[in-house]
C-alpha cells in the first residue's frame, strides 16, 4: 500500500498492511540530527530575525523543503504542514530586551528561547465585546499562507498523506482576544463575549479550512488544547457550551470540501470525547497516556468511532529508555491497532531534547510488530 492509502485505511476504521506512522511537530534540533544539516524553519528566533532581514522566501523554502524529506527519512506515511508568513514587508520592531519587542499596534511580545518556538503575548484583559471584530465581516486567507503546502503537494501528494496545521483554531479563543485566565473567567462573568469571540474566530479557521484543502490537504488539524493533566480547564459542561459548537462547524466545513478533521488536544481529555465523536471528527491527536489516557480503554470506548493518532509519551522519547519506548509502541500496537484505527506517532511532537536512538527504537517496534494481523 502507499503511504497515504494506509492513512486512509485508519481513517476509515480498516486494517492496512502496516500500522501507519507520522509526527505533527520536530523540533529544529532534532530535524538537524535526522537530515544532517542546519535548517532555519522552526529556529525559533533566527526565524524571525531572517523574517525581518527580509528573507521570507527562504523560510517557507525551507519549511517546504524540511516536511518533504522528513517523511522520506524517516519513513512515515503522513506528514503535518503549517501556514507559511504572509509574502509582506516583515519590519523589525521596537526591541524592549533580548528576545522582547513591541509591534506597531503597541502590542509586547516575548520570545522563550528555551522553549524554541514559544512567544508570549501580553493579553489586553479589558477588552469588551465592542472591541471583537464583526463576526459577518468576510476574512480573507492571504494565498501566500499556501506557498509550503503547495510545495509538499506537488513533491508528496501522490504517495503520503498530508495534513495541513491550522495557524488559527478559533474554538478557544483566548490567544486572540484575553487570555487564557481571563477567557476561562468570561465563561463565568461574561459569556456573550466569549461566544462572540469563539463566532468570529471559528469563522475565519473555516477560512483556511477551505484554503488549504483546495491548495491539495488531504486534511486540516486544528490545535487549540482544552485540559491540562486533571481534565478540561474550563470543565465539561461549558466545554460543551462554548466550545464543542465549533468544532462541529469546523469538521463540517472539511467535510463538505472531501476533506478529514483531525484534532489535536492534549491532557486529561475523557471528559470531551464523547463531543468531539458527536461532533464529527474523523480522529483525533494528542494522546498522552501518561495522564491515563489508556489506550487498552479508548479502544474499547471509542474503537470504531475515533480514529486514534499516538502511541509514545513525549517524555519516554526524551528522558526515558529504548526499552520504555518499546514497551509502550506495542502496548498501543497490540491494544489500538487490530481492525485499524491507529496512526502511531508521539504523544505531542518530536520535542527538544528527544533521543534520536528513542524515536528510532520506536521505528522498529512499528516495523517488527505492526504488521497485519497484529500478532503481540
Amino acid at each position: 500500500m502507499l503511504p497515504r492509502e494506509r492513512v486512509i485505511a485508519h481513517l476509515k476504521h480498516e486494517e492496512s498492511d502496516i500500522v501507519p506512522m507520522g509526527e505533527n511537530h520536530v523540533h529544529s534540533s532534532v530535524v538537524e540530527q535526522v537530515l544532517g544539516r542546519r535548517v532555519l524553519y522552526g529556529r525559533g528566533f533566527d526565524e524571525l530575525n531572517a523574517l525581518w532581514d527580509g528573507r521570507r522566501e527562504d523560510v517557507v523554502k525551507d519549511c517546504a523543503a524540511v516536511y518533504t524529506e522528513l517523511p522520506q527519512v524517516l519513513g512515515w506515511d503522513y506528514v503535518r504542514v503549517p501556514a507559511s508568513p504572509k509574502r509582506k514587508e516583515y519590519k523589525k520592531p521596537k526591541m524592549t530586551g533580548p528576545y522582547s519587542w513591541v509591534d506597531d499596534t503597541g502590542q509586547e511580545f516575548h520570545f522563550n528561547p528555551d522553549a524554541g518556538q514559544q512567544i508570549e503575548r501580553n493579553y489586553d484583559t479589558e477588552m469588551t465585546i465592542d472591541d471583537l471584530p464583526d463576526p459577518d465581516e468576510k476574512f480573507t486567507v492571504d494565498p501566500s499562507e499556501m506557498d509550503a503546502i503547495r510545495s509538499v503537494v506537488a513533491n508528496l501528494k501522490k504517495t503520503h498523506f498530508i495534513v495541513a496545521r491550522l495557524p488559527l483554531d478559533g474554538t478557544f479563543p483566548y490567544k486572540q482576544t484575553v487570555g487564557i485566565e481571563e477567557m476561562l473567567i468570561r465563561m463565568i462573568t461574561d459569556p456573550e463575549f466569549v461566544k462572540k469571540s469563539v463566532e468570529v474566530y471559528v469563522n475565519r479557521s473555516i477560512a483556511y479550512i477551505e484554503a488549504f484543502l483546495d491548495a491539495g490537504a488531504d486534511a486540516v488539524m486544528p490545535t487549540d488544547d482544552y485540559a491540562d493533566n486533571r481534565g478540561l480547564m474550563m470543565g465539561k459542561d461549558r466545554f460543551l457550551q462554548f466550545i464543542l459548537p465549533g468544532i462541529e462547524r469546523q469538521a463540517a466545513a472539511a467535510h463538505r470540501k472531501g476533506g478529514y478533521f483531525i484534532k489535536h488536544t492534549d491532557g486529561r481529555t475523557w471528559d470531551a470525547l464523547d463531543g468531539l465523536v458527536g461532533a464529527g471528527i474523523d480522529g483525533w491527536h494528542g494522546i498522552q497516556p501518561s495522564v491515563g489516557m489508556d489506550f487498552k480503554e479508548l479502544k474499547a470506548k471509542y474503537g470504531k468511532k475515533l480514529c486514534f493518532f499516538g502511541g509514545v509519551n513525549c517524555e519516554a522519547l526524551i528522558a526515558g529508555s529504548v526499552e520504555d519506548v518499546e514497551r509502550e509502541a506495542k502496548y498501543a500496537i497490540k491494544h489500538a491497532a487490530p481492525g485499524g484505527g491507529l496512526v502511531l506517532t508521539s504523544g505531542n511532537g518530536l520535542e527538544n531534547g528527544t533521543k534520536i536512538e528513542n524515536y528510532r527504537a520506536m521505528m522498529r517496534v512499528r516495523k517488527e510488530y505492526g504488521g497485519y494481523p497484529i500478532a503481540l
